[in-house]
């Protein structure tokens, strides 16, 4: 590691590099396994993507983003609605990892990828779909609200209980309100 520019990795040692592209690897893994297991509801303008609990998970983890943004990529080339899908649910899927990054808490967290997806996914499912934008954009962020708050504030609310994986030390503090 160089002396003269510290701060040049955004880990401290190639340890924590290497843990951190295996987990943003595993990040991906799960996020396929999960959407093709349970392909009948992870598709379609009325879908509930179990594997969208995972979307918080950048509130712990930087290498969480490229992990659901190839996790997404993936999953919707194998099973989704063409190039479309592949293409701009996956830039969704990233720009809603990035916002959730800088969440200050995990209920803020969930807020980006239920906004983003329902806009952009429902957006583009009416047009494939051929049905009204209003009920694709509503059952979308319907779907994603339940996995993103239903299951992912548990998971994240695990994680930082048990402290799998480590999970705030390459993290900023989150904001808190004083009392």
């Amino acid at each position: 590691r160089s002396t003269l520019f510290p701060y040049t990795t955004l880990f401290r040692s190639l340890a924590d590099d290497i843990s951190a592209i295996t987990r943003g690897s595993v990040i991906a893994a799960l996020y396929v396994a999960l959407t093709l297991v349970f392909q009948p509801i992870s598709f379609g303008y009325v879908q509930f993507r179990v594997s969208e609990a995972m979307a918080l998970l950048p509130f712990l983890w930087i290498e969480a983003v490229p992990g659901l943004f190839v996790g997404c990529l993936v999953a919707n080339f194998l099973g989704g609605l063409g190039l479309w899908d592949v293409a701009l649910g996956s830039a969704a899927t990233l720009v809603a990892a990035l916002a959730s990054r800088f969440a200050p808490t995990p209920f803020w967290a969930a807020l980006p990828p239920v906004v983003v997806n329902g806009l952009v996914v429902g957006g583009y499912l009416s047009f494939l779909l051929n049905i009204p934008p209003y009920l694709s954009v509503v059952y979308v962020a319907l779907g994603e609200a339940m996995a993103c708050y239903a299951l992912g504030i548990p998971l994240v609310r695990f994680v930082e209980r048990t402290g799998l994986g480590n999970p705030r030390k390459n993290h900023r503090k989150p904001v808190r309100p004083k009392n």
